[in-house]
């Protein structure tokens, strides 16, 4: 089990990056990217697969609501995507080796390798494998986590050096319709740490009085939440978590 890097507990951390779509930074935008550097934010981002199994940086399954391209992430190729334009800018939807270089080590990373079936089952290892590759030599505060406990495991083998977590939340049925209750019910009790070797989790903001998270805090497991969207929010998750993962604000941070 690889702990997380102080810095992950220490500032707040953007939530798809510093994202503002009035002021020209879509989510998991280079833009949005660097203006949490400038800002002295950590960073949260999500990958998903091109169909040529490379990382892309992007948190959607489909291309309509952020681009002005349409269909699934995965039928297009990186060179396909990185001609895609994000709507409202002149930016491309960016691979995570290129974000890591754009990063750079200057803030805590935080990268979500999403769900590719929907199902929260079994995953290929094929975007797994393109983060560790990307990751590989990286020297910067990273960690990887995602909401497939499956995903994390297959993160402990490849990328044993990278601290991991297991994002957790209340399962509901309203926000979970694809998934069966008995799988609802496994993860809301979120069995798979140490399976996972995972040093964390992050969970929803206002499901954080549930039994199991105080368990994991009580043996030690770090605690980051999302998303908080105001002061008031902040206080209140933090009376349990560790660390926030924000957006729509901009959070103090530590003197």
């Amino acid at each position: 089990m690889t702990p997380l890097n102080e810095a992950f507990l220490r500032l707040p951390l953007a939530h798809r990056a510093l994202h503002d779509r009035v002021a020209g930074r879509l989510e998991n935008s280079r833009a949005a990217i660097s203006a949490a550097i400038a800002a002295g934010y950590g960073i949260e981002i999500d990958v998903q697969m091109s169909s040529d199994g490379v990382a892309m940086v992007f948190h959607d399954y489909n291309l309509d609501r952020l681009t002005d391209a349409g269909g699934p992430i995965r039928a297009r190729s990186a060179a396909g995507l990185a001609a895609v334009t994000l709507k409202g800018t002149g930016e491309s939807i960016p691979a995570l080796a290129e974000v890591l270089e754009l990063v750079a080590g200057r803030v805590p990373l935080l990268i979500e390798v999403k769900d590719q079936h929907g199902q929260m089952g079994e995953t290929d290892g094929v975007l797994e494998a393109s983060v560790a590759r990307d990751l590989a030599g990286y020297a910067g505060p990273a960690g990887l986590m995602s909401f497939n406990p499956h995903s994390v495991i297959r993160l402990a083998a490849l990328a044993p050096d990278v601290p991991r977590g297991i994002v957790t939340c209340a399962y509901t049925a309203l926000d979970f319709l694809e998934l069966p209750a008995a799988v609802r019910k496994r993860l809301r009790d979120i069995p798979d740490m140490v399976a996972a070797k995972a040093s964390f989790i992050s969970h929803q903001w206002d499901d954080l009085d549930r039994p199991r998270v105080a368990e994991l805090k009580e043996v030690g497991a770090d605690i980051l939440c999302w998303t908080i969207r105001s002061p008031d929010a902040a206080s209140i998750a933090r009376r349990v978590a560790d660390n926030i993962t924000f957006e729509g604000y901009l959070p103090d941070l530590p003197a």
